[in-house]
């Protein structure tokens, strides 16, 4: 069990602890990935016009700034289990910074294009911070310190928009959204440094389990196995469908050659994935695996599909909610962003809030709770029409948010407690999961009216409302990890 662990309540001044310093380093190490990842949005007025770009190749960039991060997050939660948490936010750091640098004096679209794609992956940290938070707090403390760890750090995007575009337009002229973009890239790498010397991976005395094998999380049955293998399929779906907005059927960006070849890599590296999960888990087959080591798949399948939800809406309702009020319901488009701009400031109290409650009354309901809200909240948003008030809308769309960011605090409120020493994984295949949420939902409301977008956003939760109902377990009593020596430790869970 982890130090700390004598008080059940959390006090976030208290600097004199070396777990309470050890968060706020880390939320604002992930606060500054999202500055550098995410600070394109808020950068991409300027750029388009400085480099005259058409919309096409505007909207091409911000596809490619997100398609890495789904790979990247599985790839980094291997890492980060097996280097630890410290080396790899400063490599994250460091190595984005360097990376975003480059982009903002890139001089071709190409130069652009390539790397931006290469910068998805500094949107993988949050998974980092997941691990390390994890090692830091006992059971009765995670879901506030990870509800705090991610609603702050997640606010690192908002924190993007109120300062880049300032400098973009006050300093360097033309050149301004190179000069903005630089500073902060050159801030991502130092603080990457200093986060190296400020922390560490597991406090005095505690140690830092890694996973026996590499290259695929392990399971610890045939079912759990099948399981793993099905689970992986979402992931490859939606770099496809990425694929698919940009080739000659949809954006017409990618020659129809390209898109067959980029289909291909993803059918054979999914193969290569599953022949990898079977290496690694082939012997649970012959050899049962000991009760006590073992873990049900099934928790960590039903939080990445709900993690799909919380996470993949927050960022499909924060990129379309500004248009949806101009079109529907003609209000400016100054008024529109400023009451859209409330949205990522839900963020702040409402994911910590759901880590809270759930430390409080229990992972299990506290997800049921949630997903109630932002079942009928979307539900009730499916049936808007243009003849409701703009209160109501706007009422109804920050209680739906509230709810999914709550949802979001409540699923990493559980993701430490399944198996500790696969907590990266556990966190980068959900992580994962969430932008995949968000291409799925960004994808159908390119396809429908918004009223059919909430609606079926209201559906998809509906559904994982019932998998956590009838199948999701409450973490109970102890997890078992083995020591170097062999010796056993159990660690609390409830």
């Amino acid at each position: 069990m982890s130090p700390q662990a004598g008080s059940d309540r959390l006090n976030i001044f208290a600097f004199s602890k070396a777990n309470i310093r050890t968060l706020h380093y880390t939320w604002f190490a992930f606060f500054m990935t999202f500055v550098v990842w995410l600070g394109l949005g808020p950068m991409m007025p300027f750029i388009k016009e400085a480099l005259a770009l058409t919309d096409q190749q505007a909207k091409v960039l911000l596809i490619l700034n997100v398609a890495m991060t789904i790979p990247a997050r599985i790839v980094v939660g291997m890492l980060v289990d097996k280097l630890g948490p410290r080396i790899m936010y400063t490599s994250i750091l460091v190595l984005g910074g360097l990376i975003s640098i480059a982009f903002a004096w890139g001089n071709s679209y190409d130069q652009l294009a390539i790397l931006r794609f290469l910068s998805g992956f500094i949107g993988a940290g949050f998974v980092v911070g997941i691990r390390m938070i994890g090692e830091w707090f006992p059971a009765k403390q995670t879901g506030i310190a990870q509800g705090i760890y991610g609603g702050w750090g997640n606010f690192g995007s908002a924190g993007a928009a109120m300062t880049l575009p300032f400098i973009a337009a006050n300093y360097g002229g033309e050149d301004g959204w190179r000069y903005a973009i630089t500073l902060a890239s050159i801030a991502a790498i130092a603080y990457g440094v200093a986060y190296y010397f400020m922390v560490r991976n597991t406090p005095k005395g505690s140690t830092y389990f890694k996973p026996k094998k590499t290259g695929a999380m392990e399971v610890t049955s045939g079912f759990d196995l099948a399981l793993y293998i099905l689970m992986n399929i979402p992931l490859f779906l939606a770099l496809g469908v990425l694929t698919w907005k940009l080739s000659p059927e949809n954006m017409g960006l990618i020659s129809q050659t390209a898109t067959y070849a980029i289909y291909a890599a993803l059918a054979a590296i999914y193969f290569l994935q599953v022949w990898k999960i079977w290496q690694v888990n082939s012997h649970v087959l012959k050899e049962p695996v000991p009760a006590m080591q073992r873990y049900k798949f099934k928790q960590v399948a039903i939080l990445d599909w709900a993690y799909l939800v919380t996470f993949g809406t927050e960022l499909a309702v924060v990129s379309m909610l500004a248009m949806f009020y101009v079109e529907w319901f003609e209000l400016p488009k100054v008024t529109a962003a400023l009451l859209a701009g409330i949205y990522p400031f839900i963020n702040l109290v409402a994911r910590p809030g759901g880590g809270w409650i759930s430390d409080k009354i229990g992972r299990k309901l506290t997800l049921m709770i949630v997903f109630g809200g932002i079942t009928l909240s979307f539900l009730s948003l499916g049936f808007v029409s243009k003849e409701w008030s703009v209160a109501l809308v706007v009422g109804t769309t920050i209680i739906g948010g509230i709810f999914s960011k709550a949802g979001s605090g409540a699923v990493y409120a559980m993701v430490p407690l399944i198996q500790r020493r696969m907590t990266g994984q556990i966190a980068g295949m959900a992580g994962a999961f969430g932008n995949v949420g968000a291409v799925i939902f960004l994808t159908a409301n390119s396809l429908v009216d918004y009223d059919q977008f909430f609606m079926f956003i209201g559906i998809v939760s509906a559904v994982v409302l019932v998998l956590i109902v009838f199948f999701l377990e409450e973490p109970e009593g102890q997890i078992t990890e083995t020591l170097p020596d062999g010796t056993v430790q159990m660690i609390d869970v409830k």
